[in-house]
Formats: C-alpha cells, structure tokens, sequence
C-alpha cells in the first residue's frame, strides 16, 4: 500500500466521523484567532484532515489520488529510498504552508474558519505537473487534452481572481500558495538531495511540445 493510499484512507476516517460531530470539528478546524491568541498551531495541520461535505472530500481525494500516486512514484525515483520520507514531508508541510497568508489576513477574525486538503492537494498537483508538464489535463466540463504547463498558469489565474472578487466559502488563497509551495518544495529538495536538474527537465519537456 503506497503513501497516497493511506493519507486518503486516515483522512477519510477522520473526515466521516467528523461529519457527525461538530466536537470534532472545532477542535480540528483552521480558526486563526485560536492560533493566534491560544497557540493552537496543531490546526494548520488537522484542519487538512476535515472536510465539509462529502463531495469537499471526494473531490480533494480524487484529485490527490490521480496526482498523487504519480508524484510519489517519482519521487521514490528521484530521491531513492528518502522518496516516501519527502513525499509525505511535502504533505505535511504543504498543508500549513498554504495557510500561512491566510493566517496572516485573517488571525483576528472571529467569523473565519476554513478546513479541507485543498491546499496540499494543490501542492502534489503542480509538483506532478512540474515533473510531468505535458500531461494531459482536463477543467471542468473539458476532457484531459490540455497540457500540464497550459492548464497550471488558468488555474492560478483563475484561483487569483476567485480570490479577490471573494463573495463564496472556498480559500482560494490555499489553492494558489499551495501549488507555489509544491513546486517550490520539489525545486528546493532535488537541488539539494540530487544531481538531477529539474528544471532543466521541465524545460525540455515544453520545448520538445513545440518542436
């Protein structure tokens, strides 16, 4: 059983039972006032393993499992026997690094709460279209035709505008800095684990689209 498989198992147990507990819930929900005031740091974390609905979850786990397993694989490539260890590092830390700006926004609002895996899922997303940009993407109602390095830069620029005109229930905040952060990670990890240039990969692979 792979890492990806597991994550989306704990945090569907975890899920299940807290959309018939609101305990559960409140204690594991991103307030930033309890961070904030309290020093509830554990909630940059817990609140990735919560969701609102089941469609929230299935999506989010959907969408982790597509990338996800691709992702992971190649980092077991990339990174050898640390590949498991990094990848879940990637997890992990991507689900309270994508709510670092939101924090910061919003850590005295007493109205604001936000939970579910958005943020990281975006993080594997674009760390597996980083790796593999000419993969085939679909959005929304269009079949997988477009490529990973066309359809990243419409979402963020879609994510940015949701994000600004606000008025739904949905961090789009998490959505961007999530995908940053992923793409970062990968970057940072390889550079300093590997000889392999990945850059100079994701480079190429666009490159050779065009030729």
């Amino acid at each position: 059983m792979n890492l990806t498989l597991i994550i989306i198992i704990v945090t569907s147990i975890i899920s299940f039972t807290a959309f018939s507990n609101q305990r559960i819930i409140d204690n594991l929900i991103f307030y930033p006032p309890y961070i904030h005031q309290k020093n509830q740091w554990y909630r940059f974390i817990t609140s990735g393993f919560i969701h609102a609905d089941i469609t929230h979850l299935l999506f989010n786990m959907f969408s982790f499992y597509m990338f996800g397993v691709f992702v992971e694989q190649n980092f077991d490539q990339i990174f050898g026997d640390r590949g498991k260890a990094i990848y879940l590092l990637l997890y992990i830390t991507s689900l309270a690094a994508c709510l670092v700006p939101t924090y910061s926004k919003q850590k005295d609002n007493y109205h604001y709460r936000s939970l579910g895996a958005s943020g990281a899922v975006s993080a594997v997303v674009f760390a597996g279209l980083f790796l593999n940009p000419l993969a085939k993407i679909g959005f929304f109602i269009l079949p997988p035709v477009i490529p990973g390095f066309i359809f990243g830069p419409i979402f963020l620029i879609i994510s940015a505008y949701l994000a600004k005109r606000g008025g739904d229930t949905i961090n789009h905040s998490a959505h961007i800095w999530g995908a940053v952060y992923g793409i970062t990670f990968l970057l940072v990890m390889s550079y300093a684990l590997t000889p392999f240039d990945l850059l100079n990969n994701f480079v190429h692979q666009i490159q050779s689209f065009f030729s």
